[in-house]
């Protein structure tokens, strides 16, 4: 459904240390830099940062969040605690279940240095 996501932030390196080290985490290689821009590329799409291209100020989506796919509990754990050693802030709760049933999901949510939300998710297997 989607091709990309792209957020705006106001540092471009900060940012790449803190997405390298976070998605690097997942899997993902480093970002790959074009003019304003980093780009991390996975199978399944693309993440991006920029610096606003218009010269206004970056700022975070009032109710935006950006979710990252991990394999386990222990990875979503390991991601959350490499963003904040990289800059992230805390939101919300700590990392843990969420929901009920089948739609219970292993969430951990996090600020990015520039204020964007990210979400780390593990959907655990559902039992048939």
């Amino acid at each position: 459904m989607f091709s990309h996501i792209m957020l705006g932030v106001s540092d471009l390196e900060r940012s790449r240390q803190f997405y390298d080290q976070l998605l690097g985490q997942l899997g993902i290689a480093p970002g790959v830099a074009n003019r304003n821009r980093f780009f991390w590329r996975s199978p399944t799409g693309t993440f991006a940062v920029s610096t606003p291209i218009d010269g206004e100020p970056a700022t975070a989506g009032n109710g935006s969040t950006t979710g990252f796919a991990a394999s386990s509990e222990d990875m979503v754990n390991l991601c959350h605690a490499t963003a904040l050693a990289n800059g992230g802030v805390t939101c919300e709760d700590p990392p843990g279940y969420r929901g009920e049933g089948p739609g219970r999901l292993y969430l951990a949510y996090l600020r990015d240095p520039d204020g964007n939300k990210i979400c780390l998710l593990y959907r655990p297997p559902r039992n048939i």
